[in-house]
């Protein structure tokens, strides 16, 4: 550049123009040597790491050294030589202690990012432990307040599960009796073979509840003949012989219809059992099975199951206190109240991270700009460094207010 506006010039005046230029025309060469090395050098690494450590620095160099040899030909012309003097040597030491607040920056920054990475990851672990061991806690905890809840002292809990055992017990009997029956009957309406997987569970669960039923039918016909309740009693009456008639016809006749060869092998085929007979056998089979339940633990265990489905209190003797359910997401409640109690220290954390980010790069650009304006004015506009990125907004030149024009409007000349 330098060499084309001296060739330019006329012979005359060619060496005085560079003894002039002089000062400042090896300047672009080592500007060039310079920044082509921090710009590119060899392996990605070291690109990254010069970018990151040594190209603002050396930007802020290069803007330095142009400001200081271009302001050796405003010299001469200068009133305060010694001021600017004094302004330009400090601006050099402003540049200098900014290269070292920016790197120092740069390893506080990383501390800080440590820092807080290490946190979030114990803080996720810390959750992920907690809602591991909640999945293994809270069904034992479910069932530990039910427990407290419903099987205080006095309650007959033996009697209780019997019952239930007993009931999915008939129910798994009467599913693989009765499933051939469904099995004809589905295939029929649908044309299409039903899945075991699917009509097995079904038909297991309805069987289980019929049964259950049918104790909750015996328990309510007991106490309407405890109270002495005609009408009721007539009424349970008459479910119950509904009751006993559908489990007949559709539960123990299917027992009695797989006992039927055997009897007919037994008594040489002289006994064949009709309906009337299949149905009275299937008939005593319900009372003897119900009776010898009844008796031995249904009596006991079935107010419990109404009990718990009504949700009320089994034991009656005594007015006990219930324990209070322990909330199983009562952790994850605890976490967000701590997370919101933490939320002023993430809120500082984000805003430290923006000033250690930009504060250092603000502090490198307003030495350059110092070193442009000391050139212009004499003097830097900003009295470095920055303490905070606060301060450094707070320090910016404000620009003049503009004086608003007042435009004068004409008033209209009175008609004569």
């Amino acid at each position: 550049m330098f060499d084309t506006i001296i060739a330019s010039l006329p012979p005359g005046w060619r060496a005085g123009a560079q003894m002039v230029m002089s000062i400042v025309a090896w300047i672009p060469a080592w500007q060039h040597r310079m920044l082509g090395g921090v710009v590119s050098p060899d392996g990605a690494w070291a690109t990254a790491a010069s970018w990151l450590l040594l190209l603002l620095p050396a930007l802020v160099l290069v803007a330095a050294l142009w400001a200081t040899m271009l302001s050796a030909y405003t010299l001469p012309f200068r009133s305060g030589r010694v001021a600017y003097i004094r302004s330009m040597a400090f601006a050099w030491w402003d540049a200098g202690r900014g290269v070292a607040l920016y790197w120092a920056g740069l390893v506080r920054l990383g501390l800080v990012v440590v820092n807080l990475a290490w946190a979030l990851l114990r803080y996720t672990v810390v959750l992920l432990g907690k809602l591991v061991r909640s999945a293994f806690t809270a069904p034992a905890a479910a069932l530990d307040w039910t427990a407290r809840r419903y099987f205080k002292p006095g309650v007959p809990w033996v009697a209780f599960v019997l019952t239930l055992a007993w009931s999915a017990l008939e129910g798994i009997v009467f599913t693989f009796t009765l499933r051939p029956t469904i099995y004809e009957v589905l295939y029929d309406l649908t044309g299409a073979p039903p899945s075991d997987a699917f009509l097995t569970p079904i038909l297991f669960l309805l069987l289980f509840l019929l049964i259950a039923g049918s104790f909750a039918c015996i328990q309510v016909l007991t106490e309407a003949i405890s109270k002495r309740n005609a009408k009721e009693i007539l009424q349970m009456l008459v479910v119950e012989f509904f009751v006993m008639f559908f489990e007949v016809v559709f539960l123990y006749r299917e027992l009695i219809d797989a006992i039927t060869p055997w009897i007919a092998q037994q008594t040489g085929d002289q006994v064949q059992l009709g309906l009337v007979s299949t149905l009275a056998l299937a008939s005593f089979g319900w009372v003897g099975v119900r009776g010898m339940t009844w008796f031995l633990f249904g009596r006991f265990g079935t107010p419990a199951v109404m009990a718990i489905l009504s949700r009320e209190t089994l034991s009656l003797d005594e007015v006990t206190v219930t324990p209070a359910a322990e909330d199983p997401m009562r952790w994850w409640r605890d976490m967000l109240a701590d997370f919101k109690k933490e939320r002023t220290w993430f809120r500082q954390t984000t805003n430290e991270l923006v000033e250690l980010i930009t504060l250092p790069i603000l502090q490198l650009l307003a030495v350059a700009l110092n070193f442009c304006l000391i050139v212009v004015t004499g003097r830097g506009a900003f009295d470095l460094p920055f303490s905070s990125l606060k301060e450094a907004m707070a320090r910016l030149p404000k620009p003049a207010p503009r004086e608003r024009t007042r435009v004068a409007v004409k008033e209209p000349l009175p008609e004569v």
